[in-house]
């Protein structure tokens, strides 16, 4: 990480998205979250978080979607069976046919941050199957969610790694 990350503390005052415990269904053979279920929780919790913002869930079916183009993850504390999760999600920028985002896993139980995931999604016309530019109600919602998350009083501790374009 290029920045210092936000404690969990600086995070907790974000909207929660995924809030449930680890199930042991997703327990690895080293007794903790198996690797693929951190990035699936932080999607699940980026979906939900775009809702919001009018990007609804079944957004395909009216011709639009979201399509992830970049990510970088930072696994930083093990998160095992039973423990409380939730993610919290921070908009960072956006470009006319992209977005930048941070979505953080919380360890609620030991009130810690265990999980970082940067990514670029893209907004994609569904009948060319190509990007193309938000529409005007969504990048407006974007741009006001781009303020409010720069105006808290900490950075998101981005990688370094991924840039709008």
């Amino acid at each position: 990480m290029s920045t210092s990350l936000p404690t969990y503390d600086q995070l907790v005052a974000l909207p929660a998205y995924t809030e449930q415990p680890v199930p042991i269904a997703f327990e690895d053979v080293n007794g903790h979250l198996n690797v693929r279920h951190y990035l699936g929780i932080a999607s699940e919790g980026l979906d939900e978080s775009l809702v919001s913002l009018g990007i609804p869930q079944n957004w395909p079916a009216h011709g639009h979607a979201c399509f992830s183009a970049e990510h970088h993850l930072t696994y930083l504390t093990e998160l095992r069976t039973g423990d409380r999760l939730s993610a919290r999600v921070r908009l960072v920028g956006r470009s006319e046919r992209a977005a930048h985002v941070v979505v953080y896993l919380l360890d609620d139980t030991e009130q810690r941050v265990s999980y970082v995931m940067e990514e670029i999604f893209l907004h994609i016309d569904m009948s060319t199957r190509k990007t193309s530019p938000w529409p005007e109600d969504v990048a407006q919602a974007m741009d006001e969610r781009i303020a409010e998350d720069q105006a808290l009083d900490f950075e998101p501790g981005l990688s370094g790694s991924l840039a709008l374009r």
